[in-house]
């Protein structure tokens, strides 16, 4: 069975102060060939080498992953300050119209980390430049010593919304994830519904209300230890089940267009 193509979004990347690539972390590659049983396609995410029409055409989801630059406050009507860290406008325009369109279409998507919050500023939300610093708010940054293992630990409870998408995917209220970054949702955009919270009341779990395809996103690391974590290998699994669902019914985009 040909398995359904999941584009993971890329990051650009400078190897020794001088050569630039186009990555994707590999423990997300894994977790979608793996558990989402997708074929993964890794994005260069940036407008003069692919466009959102062409990748809707290719892929039957997309994977927004994790990455230090943080989405461009421009695009949610702010000044940049140092708080804001490094960016990555490239990513910026390829990404949130893309998600967009996804929401539109019902093509499906997961957001983890940068990707979650990028989902919500793609419907006109809002981020905090960084949570540790409000108060009555934890530091969610990952720790700056000790192994993978000990970066990717869990370290915090996630309460889900009373029979709510998350709450029915992983049969608990409660679950126990991993905490990775700095910035974090501050106005949820249109017709975004955080689903998950942390215990200082920083959302964890969002979906886009009315969207006819999957949309649920996470604030969280998913993709660490993915096929073992109870947690991350349902939201893997139906990720890559509302792809394939898009696989074997989807048309091409000039189709969708001359029948709308």
């Amino acid at each position: 069975m040909t398995r359904p193509v999941i584009g993971i979004i890329g990051n650009n990347h400078v190897i020794d102060g001088h050569y630039v690539t186009h990555g994707g972390g590999a423990m997300n590659s894994s977790a979608v060939a793996q558990v989402a049983r997708g074929l993964p396609l890794v994005i260069p995410a940036d407008p003069k080498l692919v466009s959102v029409e062409e990748l809707l055409e290719t892929c039957d989801g997309f994977l927004l992953t994790g990455g230090r630059p943080n989405v461009h406050p421009d695009e949610y009507g702010e000044e940049e300050t140092p708080a804001h860290g490094s960016f990555d406008r490239s990513r910026d325009a390829i990404t949130l119209p893309l998600v967009r369109a996804c929401v539109e279409r019902g093509q499906p998507f997961m957001g983890i980390c940068r990707g979650f919050q990028e989902v919500n500023v793609a419907m006109g939300g809002a981020l905090y430049p960084e949570i540790r610093d409000l108060p009555g708010r934890s530091n969610h940054r990952m720790p700056p010593e000790g192994t993978l293992e000990e970066k990717f630990a869990l370290r915090h409870v996630v309460t889900l919304t009373e029979g709510g998408p998350f709450h029915r995917l992983f049969g608990a209220r409660e679950v126990m994830t991993n905490t990775l970054h700095g910035q974090g949702v501050k106005t949820p955009g249109r017709r975004i519904v955080i689903d998950g919270h942390a215990p200082d009341g920083t959302p964890e779990a969002l979906y886009v209300e009315g969207a006819p395809g999957f949309t649920l996103s996470v604030q969280w690391h998913p993709e660490w230890n993915a096929g073992a974590d109870p947690v991350s290998r349902p939201l893997f699994e139906a990720f890559g089940a509302a792809a394939r669902d898009w696989a074997a019914r989807k048309q091409p985009l000039a189709e969708t267009r001359r029948s709308a």
